[in-house]
């Protein structure tokens, strides 16, 4: 007799109108007055937006002109993260409902804004203005009928010979113009260009595991040794012989290219995501994205003990005449100066 019961919502059921489904959700609708945001469908049972990217769309269609809307600031009065608020705007950002542009300000000063559109779909495909229906002619009104004056009888003229009748030209009507289709607008670009791929965008194969050239036995010795001993070094990697064995030819080729325990130690387990629900998949990631390279070769190594060919640096002179600074091996005057010189020798001759 603890649990409070709903009275209130059992009779509001029972208020609603024909009858109740069987299964799936009864809705009880009831106007708002006061404090309500209108939501289209398109958002609200959007295909490729997450139930966080929809529900931060409306917190932000529902917030005043000039409001916060960045990470933090959604971070502050939301329960989700700050990454996972990320993620989702970026996915209303791909779809056309946000987008952040930079603005210069009359002082100078760059800005980012945050623009929130809640019918996109109206910006790419705009509606066209609905042509006004003819109005019907109203009936002009019959004349009244003019009275009729007594005719009196007329003398019958002579028979007399009719003349000719006088053809009459019409005007002639021209044909009626071929109507000219129009041409419907074509779509302009996209206003909003995704940057980040939609979550449902097929993702790249994973790369395989390293591979050894040649699994020795002493290689698949010392990397059965190392992982089976990592839960020392770090409790949250414990794992179990299947992964163990999965994971062997990764070590093994770590440790073929000369890699130290110590230092794989390092690589594998430091700065782990908090909670590590799979360690064993951390790992793999580690051991295939964070291979070291080869060791060089011995030709490798004998390049570099080579002596490098030195080159011949022309040193800086002072001009005698103008005290100019010029490239020569020897000292003497720079160009110009030559130039002067020959000039008064030729003059001079």
């Amino acid at each position: 007799m603890d649990t409070q019961q709903n009275t209130a919502l059992t009779r509001a059921l029972a208020e609603v109108p024909g009858p109740l489904p069987t299964s799936g959700v009864i809705h009880i609708t009831l106007p708002h007055t006061d404090r309500f945001t209108v939501v289209g469908n398109h958002l609200a049972q959007h295909p490729d937006l997450s139930c966080t990217a929809v529900g931060i769309a409306v917190r932000i269609q529902s917030l005043p002109q000039g409001a916060k809307v960045g990470i933090k600031a959604l971070a502050a009065h939301c329960r989700e993260g700050e990454k996972r608020i990320a993620a989702a705007l970026r996915e209303l950002e791909s779809h056309g409902y946000l987008q952040r542009v930079r603005d210069r300000l009359p002082s100078g000063r760059i800005i980012t804004r945050t623009v929130f559109c809640n019918r996109p779909a109206a910006l790419l495909h705009p509606r066209r203005p609905a042509e006004a229906p003819p109005q019907p002619a109203k009936p002009e009104p019959a004349p009244a009928p003019a009275p009729v004056p007594m005719q009196e009888p007329a003398p019958v003229p002579a028979p007399t010979q009719e003349p000719a009748p006088v053809p009459v030209c019409l005007p002639m009507v021209a044909p009626p113009a071929p109507e000219v289709p129009v041409a419907l607008p074509t779509p302009s670009a996209p206003l909003f260009v995704p940057r980040v791929p939609p979550p449902t965008a097929p993702k790249a194969p994973r790369r395989p595991l390293p591979q050894p050239s040649g699994l020795t036995p002493e290689l698949d010795r010392a990397a059965t040794t190392f992982l089976s001993d990592l839960h020392r070094h770090a409790p949250q990697f414990t794992l179990s012989e299947d992964d163990v064995r999965r994971l062997v030819p990764g070590v093994a080729a770590w440790l073929e290219r000369a890699a130290r325990p110590d230092a794989i130690r390092r690589a594998l387990t430091d700065d782990p995501p908090h909670p590590l629900k799979h360690p064993a998949k951390l790992l793999a990631h580690r051991l295939t994205e964070l291979l070291p390279p080869a060791p060089p070769g011995v030709d490798a190594l004998a390049a570099l003990d080579r002596p490098r060919p030195r080159f011949t640096v022309t040193p800086f002179q002072t001009c005698e005449d103008c005290d100019r600074a010029f490239r020569s091996p020897t000292p003497g005057h720079c160009r110009d100066c030559r130039e002067t010189r020959a000039a008064y020798a030729q003059a001079a001759a």
